[in-house]
């Protein structure tokens, strides 16, 4: 364990076993992580090397779906699963498209909060917060975003690289339309996701290696994946390989087109 301080209060980090969202940031090159997650992602890069690329792919899109949300008029943002800070953050795509964005944050990660308050700036006129809460735990989720957002008003909720991390023991597929279910008629939904798909062999491997350090991996199929948009309206081109997904609105990933990138990213409106 170790204690972080976020203000008045240590946080406590449990650095015993490796967490996704640290496993990430050593992917994209950051810091922000610790031996143990180190250690595992290296295991990971082992099995497949272009694991970085897939991580800068899946960060990319995050970028291009937020930018053309702004820019389709959407002034809400509720990213779940944030991960650690990267720059440019979802709030600051946000906000250069419309300074008066907001845009709310979460997390179960507490190191994620012990970087939030240096990292997460929004402009003077935009407002960005973050909230530790688990997607799991939809109410605590509402309860901090609804002190942030008006949830009267279309917002996108934006699902990075996370379900994948939400077994179907969980209910993933019901735990997304209770989310759903709070947001009003012309919200988005904002998903990326990795797969099987292509590399059976390689994910099986990734799967037993995660699930044996006790961190959970459910690897989707494109339908079961398409299965979260259900009753939405898709936004085109549908469902995609992340970088396929309007790369018009961004620079391309160094990398990416080197092999198959092994996810899937969707946005579609709710009616």
């Amino acid at each position: 364990m170790e204690f972080v301080m976020t203000g008045p209060d240590p946080v406590e980090i449990d650095t015993g076993k490796p967490h996704p969202a640290r496993m990430y940031d050593w992917y994209l090159g950051g810091k922000d992580n610790y031996p143990v997650d180190e250690a595992m992602a290296r295991q990971m890069l082992a099995l497949d090397p272009r694991v970085p690329v897939m991580a800068r792919v899946n960060r990319a899109f995050m970028q291009r779906a937020t930018r053309w949300l702004a820019e389709n008029g959407v002034r809400q943002f509720l990213d779940i699963g944030t991960g650690i800070p990267t720059e440019p953050n979802l709030h600051q795509i946000a906000q250069r498209v419309a300074p008066d964005a907001r845009v709310v944050y979460c997390d179960n990660d507490p190191i994620v909060l012990a970087h939030a308050a240096a990292l997460l700036r929004g402009t003077e006129e935009g407002v960005t917060e973050y909230l530790q809460a688990d997607v799991r735990d939809p109410r605590t989720v509402f309860e901090g975003a609804r002190k942030v957002l008006d949830f009267d008003r279309p917002m996108a909720l934006s699902l990075i690289a996370l379900l994948h991390f939400v077994s179907d023991d969980d209910g993933a597929h019901d735990l997304v339309r209770r989310l759903l279910a709070e947001l009003p008629s012309g919200s988005y939904l904002v998903i990326s996701h990795a797969t099987a798909d292509f590399t059976p062999a390689e994910s099986a491997k990734a799967t037993a290696k995660l699930e044996a350090a006790g961190v959970t991996l459910a690897l989707r199929s494109r339908a079961e994946f398409t299965r979260f948009f259900d009753g939405l309206e898709l936004v085109e081109p549908g469902v995609e390989i992340p970088h396929r997904w309007h790369p018009e609105l961004g620079e391309p990933v160094p990398g990416q087109d080197d092999g198959v990138i092994p996810g899937y990213g969707a946005v579609a409106r709710k009616p």
